[in-house]
């Protein structure tokens, strides 16, 4: 049985303002997308999940594809001020590390399991979701690279490889942690991730360029 078979449809007739309407199809949408994939999913099943008509539902979202764009807007922007957040929080750069690591953690491990829309789509063939799923990996790690390139001295090039490599290991990890029911718990994980990444990005003299 899956995830939506076990959750009960929403009671239709509820008349909610717009932007409340949008959101609960948005939350719905997720629900059938994740659990079915683009491809298996219907208009029908997210109709039903809503607890709306599916004239309702095409008021609001002219098509399938149509809804799972702005749901991959959604969750795109929500990773990137994470991630733009975690690197605000903190000036001691150790700690910086720490803190993007674990916004990559928090994101794959919150309820719902919107980060699949991102980094598993069963759509990457399409434009549109290609696009959108490779801004957001390119934002995160420019975010990441103006912090590197401040603190080391490096090239806008040089530190733009570092923060891919760095946002790449953090995605990667975070989601081979979740998927696999790891053992390990998350700050633990977060600490052994954060001291492999440290001992590399440590060895950057900070402000290299103001010793030549």
């Amino acid at each position: 049985m899956t995830a939506i078979e076990q959750t009960e449809a929403r009671p239709r007739g509820t008349r909610l303002p717009r932007r409340a309407r949008r959101n609960q199809l948005l939350g719905a949408a997720q629900e059938v997308f994740v659990a079915q994939g683009y491809h298996a999913a219907a208009m029908d099943d997210i109709a039903e999940r809503a607890g709306v008509s599916k004239p309702v539902l095409y008021q609001h979202f002219p098509g399938k594809l149509d809804l799972y764009l702005a749901l991959l807007d959604q969750h795109c922007e929500n990773l990137l001020h994470a991630v733009r957040t975690a690197l605000a929080s903190t000036t001691e750069n150790k700690l910086r590390v720490a803190a993007t690591m674990d916004a990559y953690f928090a994101y794959v491990e919150e309820e719902g399991g919107a980060f699949r829309l991102v980094f598993e789509s069963d759509l990457t063939n399409e434009p549109a979701v290609r696009e959108r799923v490779e801004r957001v990996s390119l934002e995160c790690a420019e975010a990441i690279s103006e912090v590197v390139a401040e603190d080391t001295g490096l090239s806008k090039d040089e530190a733009m490889l570092l923060a891919v490599g760095l946002g790449g290991v953090s995605q990667v990890v975070a989601r081979y942690w979740l998927a696999s029911g790891s053992t390990v718990p998350r700050d633990t994980a977060v600490q052994l991730l954060t001291s492999l990444a440290w001992r590399g990005i440590a060895g950057f003299p900070k402000v290299a360029h103001e010793q030549h």
